[in-house]
């Protein structure tokens, strides 16, 4: 199985992922893991992703364009599932964990 992982802090998530039954499975090659840093898709001289709420109001979201231009990196030749990390989202568990080791990728 081949998992691409677009973040943020694409060294912790390597130093992370190295360890424990991840780290074993990729020693073994059961797993591909990549790691790509969405900052490197930033048109700006920080490389800086971050930006104001739509309508103002507390706190910072990300901008859709580097995370968009991450994925389009990628070069995915097929249909492959993509999870987005939200509040919003589902409660992962093991139902969705058999469904995805269907897979031969995953973003």
């Amino acid at each position: 199985m081949k998992i691409e992982i677009a973040t943020l802090f694409p060294e912790m998530c390597e130093t992370v992922l190295n360890e424990s039954i991840i780290g074993r499975a990729r020693k073994a090659n059961k797993v591909e893991l990549e790691c790509h840093n969405i900052r490197d898709f930033a048109n700006n001289k920080h490389n800086r992703v971050d930006d104001y709420p739509y309508g103002g109001g507390a706190g910072m979201v990300m901008q859709a364009p580097p995370v968009y231009d991450a994925y389009k990196s990628l070069n995915l030749d097929k249909k492959v599932p993509v999870i987005y990390m939200s509040p919003q989202g589902r409660r992962f568990n093991q139902e969705i964990a058999k469904e995805l080791a269907q897979h031969e990728e995953i973003v």
